[in-house]
């Protein structure tokens, strides 16, 4: 007895739920058979005969039901008191015991199933999906892109609180994201609608869980199932939505030092992915913004990941987006062509395997077999061989397709040299530093051999953060720095205006946005500048009437994309909004990783000191300086092949080569083209104006 006392304690301790379940079960049972066993021995006329089994029966009907008593008492005017009284006492007791007890157990079992849902508490069977852990400001950025994948997605986030708050955010964007591609779908017009029929509208087909739990906990890892995900990011937190000034300076410093945080949940991820159990060829996406972090994930890739096992890909941040804003800095247009080919949409990157000791000139092997992908390079990624392509559909890289042999051809200027360029950057963010070293091996890959300087840059910011970069004077570009504040508006735009008279070559105006300010100051310093910066343009315009507003170019940063209407407002066509396009990258690295390499190598200019052209980059350069004469009227199919020929001529001595595909062509105004689907039936027609888009050497 004392045994079966401690062990009834010890249950009623751990599963009080189960012990009082077994409880009523029990009480109801042994209820019943006592039940049964009274009516069938009360010989009651009609009843004589009842056996066990029916009388059990008829126990259960009358307290289901109080009006089966007449299976038991046909007369109750016959009947017995005692008779009565026994059956009626069956009857409440049963209510209570059974009926009641049960119900209240289920209802009770019932609200705690809803109630562990509710706390993410319960496991999540699912397999071939994509984790988030943690929450900052590109993340829904990286859910909405999913939004063109062609398959259906699966994503679950997991985060350490505001479920409620990133729900919302979430379908705020996704149903943004439908409207605005279904506005375009609703101009077709009616009678065309019907006939393309409803498979053409465009639908969200996303499955989000968002949990709220610990990143850390290895059990709620597994919880969302980890283990059989596809792919997992690893996002850094934000630390602008901190109220106190103090408070987002102190966590600023701290970020900069490192991240202990994506340390500590990398280490717990790759623990669950290198096991034995978890699914091969897994992705694992994590952010960085520091050198220490780096260094530390570097170390952390070495001891755990595995063959098939364990694919960690550390994705620079600042690094990645200084080099972007650089380049925009630089050529204005990538804006727009980034943007297509690093999303789902349109034109993109593509990757295809192949054997190494396969390998031959593959860009005119491919191009004389196919015309709706374009072919760009071959790299070794993570020890495979990969060929890369533009095209708008996978199958479209595959599809084979006999070109036209053809007369046409081009004349390239063997001379040609990129323009000089002349920048002023107004504002400061957390990517400086990497925005000046991409700045700086562009100049290094482009210096002139006459000692002319091809990169001009100005700086106007406050004092305090020209202090923090020492005035700039590591780079020898910076001809200028100006501290001002955001309200010394003559200041900031004499500045500007003098800069611009100086200088016979186009300009651009970068102005960044500061990614450390407090949530209710995002974005404001840069909106203003832009004020600025438009006015002079406008001042200009009503001037001189015969001046060119597009030789100015403004390259708008700005963090939140609610802000990006206002910017369009001000016929600002390149609004760069530099969290997506981290999302875009992280979005097409986890549906194919070897385009992490590619993507790192054609936003990387050449090393100083290097002598032959390595690096690979996508360029604009204008046609009027590339060509000795205007390319007459072609299709694109003639004119990929005629500039790759020209460009890559065996006659030529081997330094001054350079194989350029042409990817397409901006017009002024905006106007972009990249080649995709059939380059028979597209068009070409350029103008002195223009510029081609290319992936080149240099």
């Amino acid at each position: 007895m004392k045994r079966l006392k401690e062990w009834a304690s010890i249950q009623l301790a751990k599963n009080p739920g189960k012990v009082v379940l077994a409880a009523i079960v029990l009480f109801n049972v042994v209820f019943f058979f006592v039940a049964a066993v009274v009516i069938s021995n009360l010989s009651l006329s009609g009843t004589e005969n009842m056996s066990f089994l029916e009388a059990a029966f008829c126990t259960v009907t009358m307290i289901l039901d109080a009006g089966c008593i007449q299976f038991v008492v046909s007369d109750i005017g016959q009947t017995g008191v005692a008779v009565v009284i026994v059956c009626l006492a069956i009857i409440f007791i049963g209510m209570i015991s059974f009926t009641g007890a049960v119900i209240g157990y289920i209802t009770n079992y019932i609200s705690h199933f809803i109630e562990d849902s509710n706390t993410d508490s319960r496991k999540l069977h699912i397999s071939d999906h994509i984790v988030i852990l943690n929450w900052n400001t590109r993340a829904s950025e990286i859910i909405n892109d999913l939004l063109y994948c062609e398959k259906k997605q699966k994503v679950v986030v997991l985060v350490g609180s505001r479920k409620e708050e990133i729900e919302k955010e979430i379908e705020e964007r996704l149903a943004d994201t439908v409207s605005r591609e279904n506005a375009e779908f609703r101009k077709k017009g009616f009678l065309r609608r019907i006939f393309v029929g409803r498979n053409a509208k465009f639908r969200n087909r996303l499955t989000i869980v968002v949990r709220e739990g610990d990143v850390f906990s290895s059990k709620q890892l597994r919880d969302i199932s980890l283990e059989y995900a596809r792919s997992i990011i690893i996002l850094g937190n934000d630390i602008n939505n901190t109220v106190c000034k103090f408070e987002t300076k102190e966590q600023l410093g701290e970020q900069e030092r490192g991240n202990s945080q994506t340390v500590k949940t990398l280490m717990q991820v790759a623990d669950i992915t290198s096991a034995a159990e978890s699914n091969d060829n897994q992705k694992i996406i994590v952010e960085i913004m520091d050198d220490w972090t780096h260094e530390l994930i570097k170390k952390i890739i070495k001891c755990k990941e595995v063959k098939e096992k364990c694919n960690i890909i550390p994705v620079q941040i600042n690094k990645i987006l200084g080099q972007i804003l650089s380049q925009f800095s630089l050529m204005p247009e990538l804006n727009m062509v980034y943007k297509e080919l690093f999303s789902n949409k349109g034109a993109a990157f593509f990757t295809e395997p192949y054997e190494i000791d396969q390998e031959c000139d593959f860009v005119p092997t491919y191009l004389e077999n196919h015309n709706r992908a374009i072919p760009l390079t071959h790299m070794i990624s993570d020890g495979k061989a990969y060929h890369y392509f533009s095209a708008a559909d996978e199958k479209d890289v595959r599809e084979i397709c006999k070109c036209r042999e053809s007369a046409y051809d081009v004349a390239l200027n063997r001379e040609y040299w990129i323009e000089n360029k002349n920048v002023i950057i107004l504002g400061h963010n957390s990517k400086c530093q990497d925005i000046m070293r991409g700045f700086a091996a562009f100049k290094s890959e482009w210096e002139r051999k006459d000692g002319q300087e091809i990169l001009q840059i100005i700086v106007i910011d406050d004092q305090k953060n020209l202090e923090k970069m020492n005035y700039y004077k590591e780079y020898p570009f910076v001809v200028d720095t100006l501290a001002a504040s955001i309200y010394d508006r003559e200041l900031i735009c004499s500045t500007i205006e003098r800069f611009v008279a100086s200088n016979e070559e186009d300009t651009s105006i970068l102005i960044l946005s500061d990614d450390a300010a407090r949530n209710e100051d995002i974005d404001a310093n840069a909106l203003a500048n832009l004020v600025y910066v438009q006015d002079i343009i406008n001042a200009k315009k009503m001037a001189d009437p015969a001046f060119d507003p597009e030789s100015i170019d403004v390259i708008v940063e700005i963090i939140d994309p609610k802000h990006h209407d206002i910017v369009n407002s001000y016929s600002v066509n390149n609004v760069v909004i530099s969290n997506r396009y981290i999302s875009k990258m992280i979005t097409q690295i986890g549906e194919k990783e070897a385009l992490f390499d590619f993507c790192t190598d054609i936003l990387t200019y050449d090393a100083e000191g290097v002598d032959i052209y390595e690096s690979k980059e996508i360029y604009t350069k204008k046609v009027s300086r590339l060509f000795e004469k205007l390319p007459e009227k072609c299709t694109a199919e003639e004119f990929i092949r005629a500039v790759y020929r020209a460009s890559t001529d065996p006659s030529l001595p081997e330094k001054q080569r350079n194989p350029t595909v042409v990817l397409g062509y901006v017009k002024p105004g905006g106007r972009m083209v990249l080649f995709e689907g059939n380059q028979s039936e597209i068009v070409v027609e350029l103008e002195k104006a223009d510029k081609l888009v290319v992936f080149s050497n240099h």
